[in-house]
C-alpha cells in the first residue's frame, strides 16, 4: 500500500471495497473559493456537516452513530432520529394499530423533519417531538431542544427516501446488516424496550416490515456513499470515517479563504469556557477567572507562530537535546482598554516583555479616532502581538495596525490576538494586511444593527473590569 492519508484513500477510492468499507463516489460539496464580500459576510454562518444514516431496522444504525458521536468528542454533534417524525395515530388507526404500517414513508412527517433540519442548517434551535411508541402520540413527553452544532447526524429507516432530504446531505451511510441478525435483533428491541409479545412482532415483521424494506428501504441503497456491513461491528469503516469528518470540520470556512487566519482548535474545555464567559448570568469572578483562561490559550498558540532557531543543550544525564530557542526581539501592543485584561497572560509566558498601549476612541458606528500611543522605541525591531479580545467590524484593529506600520514594524512581524472575530472584521484585516496573522479562540456568526458581535460576550472591558457604561464618561468599545 503506497503512503496516501486516509482522507485520500476515501476520496480516491469510489467504487472499491476497502476493509469492507464501500465507497460509491462520496461527495463532499464544494466551498467558495473566492473572497467573499463585505456585505456577503453580514449573512455567513458556518455550515454543519449533516450525515445521514439509513438502513433497516435493528440494522445498527444507532449504534453507529453512537460510535460516530464518541469518536468526535471534541466538536458540537446532535442526533436527529427520523423515528421522532412519526405521524400521530388517529382515533380510527389507534383501534387498528397492529394493521398500521411503521415502516412505510407515509407514516413520517416528512414536511416537519425538512423544516427542522433546514433550521438548524441555518443557526436556528429547533425542538424536536419525542414520540411515544406506546401511546403513538409525539405530544405525551416534553419536546427535545436541538441546538445548532457543528455536525448533525440524521438517522432512520427512510432518510435516503425524499431527494428532498438526501440534498441536505454531506455524506450519505447506508448500515447493511443480514436480514436475521436484524429480526433477532428486533425481537429483543420490541419485546423490551416496546413492551409487545413476539408473536405481534413476527406478525408485523412479516406483513410490514419485510415487504416495506424490499420495496422502499433497500432501493435507497443506491443513494449511499458509503455502505458499512456489520454496523457497529465494522470498527475499521467507523474510524475512517470520523477521519474524513475531522478532515472536513478541521478548519473554519474562513480559514480557507486567508492563510493568515487562526482558529484554535476547539475542545469542550474550551466551548464550555465560552459557555460561561458569553453567559450573562455569569458572575464577573467566573467571568475573569474563565476570560483569563482562554487568554491563555491564545497567547500561547499565538506565541507558536514567532520564528524559532535550533538549539541544542545538555541535559542533567549528560546527553543532549536538540530543541529551539524562543524570538528574543518581542513586545505587546494592547488595544486600551479591553487589550489591558490579556496583559497578565502574556506576561505569564514571557517573562519581562515591554507592553505599550494605543487608546483609540469610537466615535458614532464607524469613525475611529486615535487619541493616545506609547509604544516601545525600538518597536520596529521587534515582533508585535497585538493584544484586544473582541474583532467587530475591525475598524480600530485597522488603525492600530496601521499606527504600527507607521512606526516602522514589519506587517509580517505583528500577531493579532483576539477571543472571537465577526466574519466582517476579518475580512476587513485580512484583506487590508494579508502578511500579518490574526489568531482567535472562536468566530461568531456576524454583527447586529449595532455593529456588536453576535452572539458576542458584550461589553468585555466592561464585565473584565467590573465598570458600567453609565458610570464612564468615554466609552471605549474594542472593534
Amino acid at each position: 500500500m503506497d503512503s496516501k492519508t486516509v482522507v485520500d484513500m476515501i476520496e480516491a477510492s469510489s467504487g472499491v471495497h476497502f476493509s469492507g468499507f464501500h465507497m460509491d463516489g462520496l461527495e463532499v460539496r464544494n466551498k467558495e473559493t473566492g473572497q467573499p464580500t463585505i456585505s456577503a459576510a453580514e449573512n455567513l454562518h458556518r455550515q454543519p456537516f449533516v450525515i445521514g444514516v439509513a438502513g433497516g431496522a435493528a440494522s445498527g444504525k444507532t449504534t453507529v452513530c453512537d460510535m460516530i458521536i464518541q469518536q468526535l468528542h471534541d466538536q458540537r454533534v446532535v442526533l436527529v432520529n427520523q423515528d421522532s417524525f412519526y405521524h400521530n395515530l388517529t382515533e380510527q388507526e389507534l383501534a387498528r394499530v397492529h394493521e398500521y404500517n411503521f415502516d412505510h414513508p407515509d407514516a413520517f412527517d416528512t414536511e416537519k423533519l425538512l423544516s427542522s433540519m433546514e433550521k438548524l442548517r441555518h443557526g436556528q434551535a429547533v425542538d424536536i417531538p419525542n414520540y411515544d411508541f406506546k401511546s403513538y402520540k409525539n405530544n405525551v413527553f416534553p419536546a427535545r431542544r436541538v441546538n445548532p452544532s457543528d455536525v448533525i447526524l440524521l438517522e432512520g429507516i427512510l432518510v435516503f427516501h425524499d431527494s428532498r432530504v438526501r440534498e441536505l446531505m454531506n455524506m450519505k451511510i447506508f448500515v447493511d446488516t443480514d436480514a436475521d441478525v436484524r429480526l433477532a435483533r428486533r425481537i429483543r428491541r420490541d419485546t423490551v424496550e416496546k413492551g409487545r409479545d413476539i408473536a405481534t412482532v413476527l406478525d408485523q415483521y412479516s406483513k410490514f416490515v419485510k415487504p416495506a424494506f424490499d420495496d422502499f428501504i433497500l432501493p435507497t441503497k443506491k443513494y449511499a456513499d458509503i455502505i458499512i456491513p456489520r454496523g457497529g461491528d465494522n470498527h475499521v469503516a467507523i474510524d475512517l470515517i470520523v477521519q474524513h469528518i475531522r478532515t472536513k470540520l478541521g478548519q473554519h470556512d474562513l480559514c480557507k479563504i486567508y492563510p493568515n487566519l487562526y482558529v484554535i482548535h476547539s475542545t469542550f474545555q474550551i466551548r464550555g469556557m465560552h459557555t460561561l464567559i458569553r453567559d450573562s448570568q455569569t458572575t464577573k469572578h467566573d467571568f475573569v477567572f474563565y476570560s483569563d483562561r482562554l487568554i491563555r490559550l491564545v497567547v500561547e498558540h499565538g506565541l507558536g507562530h514567532l520564528p524559532f532557531t535550533e538549539k541544542q543543550v545538555i541535559t542533567p544525564t549528560g546527553a543532549v537535546y536538540t530543541g529551539v530557542d524562543f524570538c528574543k526581539r518581542l513586545c505587546g501592543v494592547s488595544v486600551i482598554r479591553s487589550g489591558e485584561s490579556m496583559e497578565n497572560a502574556l506576561r505569564a509566558c514571557c517573562k519581562g516583555i515591554k507592553i505599550g498601549k494605543i487608546l483609540i476612541h469610537r466615535e458614532g458606528d464607524n469613525g475611529q479616532q486615535l487619541i493616545y500611543e506609547k509604544l516601545p522605541q525600538d518597536i520596529s525591531e521587534r515582533h508585535v502581538l497585538l493584544l484586544d479580545p473582541i474583532l467587530g467590524t475591525g475598524n480600530s484593529a485597522v488603525q492600530a495596525i496601521s499606527l504600527l506600520l507607521r512606526k516602522g514594524v514589519p506587517e509580517s512581524n505583528i500577531i493579532f490576538l483576539n477571543l472571537i472575530s465577526a466574519p466582517q472584521g476579518v475580512h476587513v484585516v485580512c484583506k487590508s494586511f494579508p502578511r500579518l496573522k490574526i489568531v482567535t479562540s472562536e468566530i461568531d456568526i456576524g454583527l447586529n444593527e449595532d455593529f456588536r458581535v453576535i452572539p458576542g460576550m458584550g461589553e468585555f472591558g466592561d464585565r473584565y473590569f467590573g465598570t458600567d457604561d453609565d458610570d464612564q464618561q468615554v466609552v471605549i468599545r474594542s472593534q
